[in-house]
């Protein structure tokens, strides 16, 4: 399967299976020593599926007002029209409650106060992304794009929809959280000031240099996958004519400072 710009076999000597937190789920300590462990936490189930489902459709509806699904399909499937690209539709979205539902309800930000021990708050700005064929995300790390605040915030990637190996879901390089060489140098950028972003497309030029693997797995509506700032991670390429459509949101406690350019009712975003 297509890692990145990479062909890479899953069981071979690059990548492997993303490991499941469920039988942890309700136990905050051991958690937490996941956490710490693994750098992720793959929970099957964890939203509502039909409130993803539901948040889905709401999606497909804005994305068919704007001309980028195939007439001839039907709505659910997701379709690409024809000279469709990938539509990044990051913000607020307040047009799209159903989304803000699964988001800021009150099952994930009490699984946040739980892990967290504090109260916990989510960033306004949501990452709300429809891929398209051929596309994919290079390898980063989160904090070179959200690193203005406290570098204690966590990535919950909630695929909106269920996602196959080949409509390309997130691929994570394990031990990556303590890669310090690269923390230290690529970890300390920030994507604005310095102009910069993906560290590289090649998932192997990562463990030909700092060692680890590759991680992935399918995906199905109501799965998240939960990392911090300083987990390396990338996408499989879409190798399908549906949109993967999927969506980050930040969480982190109350007490640390936040990244300003993400919070607020009209949160800027990058700068331009």
């Amino acid at each position: 399967m297509k890692v990145g710009s990479r062909e890479l076999e899953l069981g071979g000597p690059y990548l492997t299976e993303l490991r499941s937190s469920n039988e942890i789920v309700h136990d905050v300590v051991s958690l937490r020593e996941r956490m710490e462990e693994d750098g992720y936490l793959l929970i099957r189930g964890f939203h509502d599926r039909t409130k993803v489902l539901h948040a889905r459709t709401s999606i497909l509806e804005k994305m068919e007002k704007m001309g980028k699904l195939d007439r001839d399909t039907l709505l659910e499937e997701g379709r690409m029209a024809d000279g469709s690209k990938s539509i990044f539709m990051g913000g607020a979205n307040e047009d799209l409650p159903a989304l803000l539902n699964v988001l800021n309800g009150d099952h994930i930000m009490h699984f946040f106060d739980e892990l967290l021990g504090e109260p916990s708050l989510t960033y306004h700005y949501k990452w709300l992304r429809a891929v398209g064929k051929g596309d994919f995300t290079g390898a980063h790390y989160d904090i070179v794009y959200m690193g203005r605040g406290t570098e204690k915030v966590y990535t919950v990637w909630s695929p909106l929809g269920d996602v196959s190996y080949e409509m390309g879901g997130l691929a994570i390089c394990l031990g990556s959280h303590r890669f310090e060489d690269l923390k230290q140098s690529y970890g300390t950028k920030d994507s604005d000031r310095d102009g910069i972003g993906h560290y590289t497309d090649d998932p192997l030029v990562i463990t030909e240099k700092f060692s680890g693997k590759w991680a992935t797995t399918t995906f199905e509506a109501g799965d998240v996958l939960i990392f911090g700032m300083y987990l390396l991670h990338c996408s499989l390429e879409n190798t399908t004519n549906q949109y993967r459509i999927s969506v980050d949101a930040r969480y982190q406690s109350v007490n640390e400072k936040v990244d300003e350019r993400w919070s607020g009712k009209k949160p800027r975003g990058h700068d331009q």
